[in-house]
């Protein structure tokens, strides 16, 4: 017994010596580059509802030149995403830049900001439906809007909001 247990204190101390040779891989370098991150940034709302976040994040995250209609001889291409109650329509050079978007959800959830203007201009009325609507055109700033009616008793008005709550004008 004893020569076993000194047998395996030799295996143990030999292995772990020579165990830093085999750990000593070079790994290739890895360079994470995101061509959509201007997209991101221009519509980025940490109050979105989540349908209108996912849509964002897939025309973000689609690389054209993994498509199979991908052809070098095309200019552009127009990718449509869809939920049920939101859909993103999408055009992308060739090289897999996001240009331009135009979307367009129904019903979703009125972020905070929005929905205390609400309440403090309008304090009996209830919102009953609701659109958004974000552009975004390369290097220019997105245009985020809510379109929304509200009804109290048999009354019904139309009224626009930005997406920081500022109510605009028709």
């Amino acid at each position: 017994m004893k020569k076993f247990k000194l047998a395996m204190f030799f295996l143990v101390l030999f292995v772990g010596f020579n165990l830093d040779v085999f750990a000593q891989e070079t790994l290739p370098t890895v360079t994470v580059a995101s061509v959509n991150y201007r997209y991101l940034r221009s519509v980025y709302n940490n109050d979105v509802a989540q349908p209108v976040r996912l849509l964002e994040h897939q025309a973000a995250a689609y690389d054209v030149r993994d498509s199979e209609y991908y052809d070098d001889e095309y200019d552009g291409y127009s990718i449509s995403f869809y939920l049920p109650n939101g859909r993103v329509l999408a055009a992308y050079d060739k090289d897999g830049k996001l240009l331009r978007t135009a979307e367009r959800y129904k019903n979703v959830s009125v972020p905070p900001a929005v929905r205390t203007a609400l309440t403090t201009k309008y304090p009996n009325w209830s919102l009953t439906k609701d659109i958004y609507l974000v552009n975004y055109y390369g290097d220019k700033e997105s245009r985020k809007l809510y379109k929304m009616i509200l009804e109290n008793g048999p009354k019904r008005i139309r009224v626009k909001s930005n997406d920081a709550g500022e109510f605009v004008e028709k």
